[in-house]
């Protein structure tokens, strides 16, 4: 048996969700909106960044580490009131190409705002999640490295054109190359915890790009950082396709035992194995600026082994 309790004229039924505590007033609307608004702050990670700001009128600081202090108070507030806050790196240059582009007035708070968003959305900002700002300021100057390697590496890759033999894309054909061989590499490599660098020589600077593989690489239980894979596998493609000079490191760490190291270059298209020596000095060297680095105690440095890879295309 049913009943029928559909309200009818005046006498529809006041009813409420079980469980629920909306707010009464528009003030506590309000507040209630405000905690669901992410938030997005720009900061001037270093002093020359910070003077070129200071001839912005509306920009009030002068002193940059009390800017520093105030930022670092901000994002402490924000999260107290446990609101999601990204942060992003403030490029004076970039800002007022930004501004020069829009038409609008780069002397403002709201152009800075405007920009601020634009910055975060490309990509380039960081969760605040609590950390110190000594802690935070790195994490966010090696990401916008990061970004600005492989923003260069698929320009080099785009710029190469077609091949004049069969007509494909010799920079997607590089990329793939460089793909099928970082496979090859990381089921060679085995059980572990794997660290990669790959270093390209190219046309106007050198391009490092890093890679993680946790557990067995053999299986597909192998984890991977989509973005940083192919951010890897861009810097790759470089040495591939352009015929660079290039080089790729593994270290591989196993429980209870010390980490091994290998190396290999890049040569047509394929993996050459480094000698012993050949490990030791690549990991001795740093590759940004060529200054020797002290041999880890306990690494194992030894020689690249062979890494089976299908017959390169050959493009012009």
């Amino acid at each position: 048996m049913t009943r029928d309790t559909t309200p009818t004229g005046g006498d529809r039924p006041r009813t409420r969700r079980r469980g629920t505590d909306r707010p009464r007033n528009r003030a506590a609307v309000r507040r209630v909106l405000r905690r669901e608004i992410p938030s997005t702050v720009g900061v001037l990670a270093d002093a020359h960044d910070f003077d070129a700001m200071r001839g912005y009128r509306t920009f009030t600081f002068d002193d940059h580490p009390d800017y520093l202090r105030h930022i670092e108070d901000l994002l402490t507030t924000v999260a107290d009131h446990h609101l999601l806050t990204t942060v992003v790196l403030f490029d004076p240059e970039e800002y007022a190409a930004y501004c020069a582009d829009e038409g609008i007035d780069p002397d403002t708070p709201l152009s800075r705002s405007r920009y601020t968003a634009v910055a975060a959305a490309r990509g380039g900002a960081v969760p605040y999640t609590g950390q110190p700002l000594d802690t935070l300021l790195p994490q966010l100057v090696h990401h916008a490295v990061r970004e600005a390697t492989w923003e260069y590496a698929a320009t080099l890759l785009a710029a190469i054109g077609n091949c004049a033999d069969c007509g494909q894309d010799i920079g997607k054909a590089g990329f793939d190359r460089a793909s099928h061989l970082l496979t090859r590499l990381l089921q060679a490599a085995g059980p572990g915890d794997h660290h990669l660098v790959c270093s390209v020589a190219a046309p106007e600077e050198k391009l490092l790009a890093t890679l993680t593989a946790t557990g067995d690489t053999t299986t597909p239980t192998a984890r991977l950082d989509a973005l940083e894979c192919t951010e890897f596998v861009t810097v790759l493609a470089v040495a591939v396709a352009l015929d660079r000079p290039g080089g790729v490191v593994l270290r591989t760490r196993t429980p209870d035992a010390p980490d091994r190291l290998h190396g290999w270059t890049v040569h047509r298209s394929r993996f050459v194995p480094l000698t012993e020596a050949e490990v030791f000095s690549a990991y001795c060297t740093d590759a940004r600026d060529g200054s020797p680095v002290p041999p880890e105690p306990g690494a194992e440095y030894r020689a690249g082994f062979d890494i089976p890879t299908d017959p390169p295309d050959t493009h012009h």
